[in-house]
């Protein structure tokens, strides 16, 4: 028959939200620009942009909610939406590289560097204490990281309670991770425009923490939906995608945690 549909894969329909986010994102970055440059309008335009973006990004997933409820996710569209996933983690890792590059491209030669005078961290610079603080949020994500695949293999056995009691076990870690690092920067022996070193520390670690954040959010949306008995163990995508993300961040901490807190401040005067 004409027109019949004849494949497993979605044909997403009509939407306005690819332009809203459009312009919510335009106004969200031209605001921010405007706002850093003392213009009086700035500030509203970031406000309205941040609030166009988080709206439609609201709705759009709750469409996406409603195809996958819908039966519109099939074997082959759930499979094209991990590569997605995937991709997206990927683009995530290149951004970490990036703060990696800049610390070690400064550290594995400060004699090259005129700012950082020939040795790391910067002579006569504290640094924060590795086997402090920073083991101890190591070890926090590490045990969030049990706690998701926990949840994961819960769900997969249809353990509802499971699911739902190490969503919340994952979610306390990661706020209490949060604040261990607030409390931390609160605290730290040097500031953001000190030097290369603080700059690199606090951009590699600071995007770190806000992507704990993100995470954060990505878990209790999952803790929602798990409430309303939204996840099933054939198809759950949704709080897969979280659990890699949450996975992610985990990792990138590890790498953090060893090459700029251990390595990158041997030798140097602990701080406290």
């Amino acid at each position: 028959m004409a027109g019949a549909k004849n494949h497993q894969y979605h044909i997403l329909p009509p939407s306005a939200w690819p332009l809203i986010g459009a312009f919510s994102a335009l106004g969200l970055t031209g605001g921010g620009v405007m706002w850093m440059h003392n213009n009086p309008l700035g500030t509203w335009v970031f406000l309205a942009g941040v609030i166009g973006v988080l709206f439609t990004m609201f709705s759009w997933w709750a469409d996406v909610i409603k195809e996958a409820h819908g039966g519109d996710h099939t074997p082959i569209v759930q499979l094209h939406l991990r590569y997605g996933m995937i991709l997206f983690i990927a683009s995530e890792v290149m951004f970490f590289v990036a703060w990696f590059w800049a610390y070690f491209d400064a550290s594995l030669f400060p004699s090259a560097v005129d700012a950082v005078g020939g040795t790391w961290p910067p002579k006569g610079m504290a640094v924060l204490n590795p086997f402090g603080f920073p083991l101890l949020n190591t070890l926090i994500l590490l045990c969030s990281g049990t706690t998701v695949t926990w949840a994961h293999h819960s769900l997969i056995h249809n353990d509802r309670r499971g699911l739902i009691t190490g969503l919340w076990c994952t979610i306390a870690l990661g706020l209490l991770f949060s604040s261990i690092q607030a409390w931390e920067y609160a605290h730290a022996p040097f500031g953001f425009k000190e030097n290369i070193y603080s700059s690199t520390f606090f951009m590699a670690t600071g995007f770190h923490g806000a992507h704990v954040i993100i995470g954060t959010i990505f878990l209790t949306v999952c803790l929602i939906r798990a409430y309303k008995g939204h996840f099933r163990p054939e198809q759950h995508f949704g709080f897969e995608a979280a659990a890699w993300y949450w996975h992610f961040v985990d990792v990138v901490w590890l790498f953090l945690f060893i090459c700029i807190y251990v390595w990158g401040g041997w030798g140097a005067e602990y701080h406290g």
